[in-house]
């Protein structure tokens, strides 16, 4: 019997209130209310983060270096697939072609999760997993403005307020250079918020 697939989608990133220097991976079914959150580590979270944000490193990270080694040998990543939890760890499983060959490589979830995002390609889990590890998030559309997991810096901005949008492209230029990709995400949000309103 086929278990039943669900595709996820990144939902959002935000600090963990558990564990300290990590962060809460928000994972949430596509046609659906229930979210994973999953606790993944800093270095794994910039990764994801300076994706979702648009941003491009001066030198690749190494899930940028695994994605051109994997285009020079001629492979993609046609999916990934959460597979298992086990004391409250997940386990996935990145699903690769090359030419006729299917490759089934076991991975990380938070490497998995930030090599989809740079093939672009879907995330599944299935019915089982989510039903152990999905919440389902009760709140209406005012309250999800101010949830760490849709919009992770919803204060951090303020510090720019007063900084002109030259002085901000140069302090967001100066904070990729640094690989300070969570200063230069909050930049990237102010100036998206002045270009939006202007």
């Amino acid at each position: 019997m086929t278990k039943k697939k669900v595709k996820l989608n990144i939902l959002g990133l935000s600090y963990s209130q558990t564990q300290s220097g990590a962060y809460a991976l928000v994972l949430a079914e596509e046609n659906g209310e229930r979210r994973i959150p999953i606790i993944i580590g800093g270095v794994e979270a910039q990764s994801i983060a300076i994706k979702l944000e648009g941003l491009e490193p001066p030198r690749p990270l190494t899930h940028d270096l695994f994605l051109n080694f994997a285009q020079s040998f001629s492979i993609t990543l046609h999916e990934v697939i959460i597979y298992k939890l086990e004391e409250g760890i997940f386990f996935s499983e990145l699903i690769c072609q090359q030419g006729d060959q299917e490759l089934h490589v076991d991975s990380r979830t938070s490497d998995a999760v930030a090599l989809a995002l740079r093939f672009n390609c879907p995330i599944y889990t299935y019915e089982e997993i989510i039903d152990k590890a999905g919440i389902v998030l009760d709140f209406g559309k005012k309250e999800e403005a101010n949830d760490p997991a849709t919009n992770p810096t919803p204060s951090s901005s303020h510090k720019y307020s007063s900084k002109t949008l030259e002085e901000l492209k140069t302090l967001l230029n100066e904070a990729i250079s640094n690989e300070d990709y969570e200063k230069a995400s909050q930049i990237r949000d102010e100036i998206n918020n002045r270009e939006k309103n202007e």
